[in-house]
């Protein structure tokens, strides 16, 4: 009887497959989804605006929500854009690279070409599932030669977009010690990780301790320690990218070390 039965199931299965019925097939699109998203798939569709100044970076500081400063210089170049939560996620998205373009179909002026852009910023007023609020420099490179302002006044458009690495070249990771920082509270802003560009995790190693102490994320890519002893420097920082990968960079901020101040790490993703 249980051969019987077992045999039944095999049948049942061959048959299954050979209509190419899959289980769960919700499964599969979520985590098809996904994989788009992190620039393994294709292309998806998104809303775009756009805000500041013309050929700015968006906000007049040239920072935005993820604490990032400079956007107008190098890597940033001002191809910045704000991220509303699918992208932006809490400050997890700041720092990812993604491709972007529209084409004749989307508007007139649009090129069709790519272009790259970083998410800096948060999108408070999303119009879309997926919506890029982009700096006015990234909006009118979307524009074939010359259209740059006529794309600027549609104020939104249909376009697609996909992940992609982050090229930062020349440049190893950055960690700023935030104003107000003081003895027993650390706050790291961490700039310039390539490839995935993101952080998911940072941790701290005192001067004189094996233990590594997880820090949390502040706002943005701020991560910040609670101490309830003085912290003794200097600071190792261990941060953990999207993939899981791991880098350290041992005593990166020096016993002397001061709020308000870059220490340039030799590592890099």
């Amino acid at each position: 009887m249980a051969a019987r039965a077992a045999a039944l199931v095999v049948a049942l299965l061959a048959v299954l497959v050979a209509h190419g019925v899959r289980a769960h097939p919700e499964l599969n699109h979520t985590s098809s989804a996904a994989r788009q998203l992190r620039g393994s798939g294709g292309w998806l569709p998104a809303k775009a605006t756009w805000y500041g100044a013309p050929n700015g970076a968006g906000p007049d500081d040239n920072g935005g929500a993820c604490g990032f400063k400079h956007t107008n210089q190098y890597p940033f170049m001002s191809m910045t854009s704000c991220g509303n939560q699918p992208l932006f996620k809490d400050g997890q998205g700041c720092g990812a690279c993604y491709q972007i373009k529209c084409t004749n179909k989307n508007n007139p002026a649009c090129s069709g070409q790519p272009k790259t852009v970083m998410i800096t910023d948060m999108n408070y007023y999303p119009v879309a599932k997926y919506h890029f609020d982009l700096s006015g420099t990234a909006f009118g490179a979307l524009a074939r030669p010359g259209l740059n302002d006529l794309l600027r006044h549609a104020g939104i458009i249909d376009i697609e977009f996909r992940r992609v690495s982050c090229d930062n070249r020349g440049l190893t990771i950055n960690f700023h010690v935030e104003q107000g920082s003081n003895p027993v509270y650390l706050a790291v802003l961490v700039q310039y990780a390539n490839k995935e560009g993101t952080v998911s995790q940072m941790d701290l190693l005192e001067s004189g301790s094996r233990y590594w102490t997880p820090m949390r994320r502040s706002w943005g890519s701020v991560w910040r320690l609670d101490s309830n002893h003085p912290l003794r420097a200097p600071f190792s920082l261990r941060i953990r990218g999207e993939s899981r990968r791991t880098l350290v960079a041992y005593n990166v901020i020096p016993a002397n070390w001061r709020p308000n101040t870059d220490y340039r790490s030799y590592v890099q993703y």
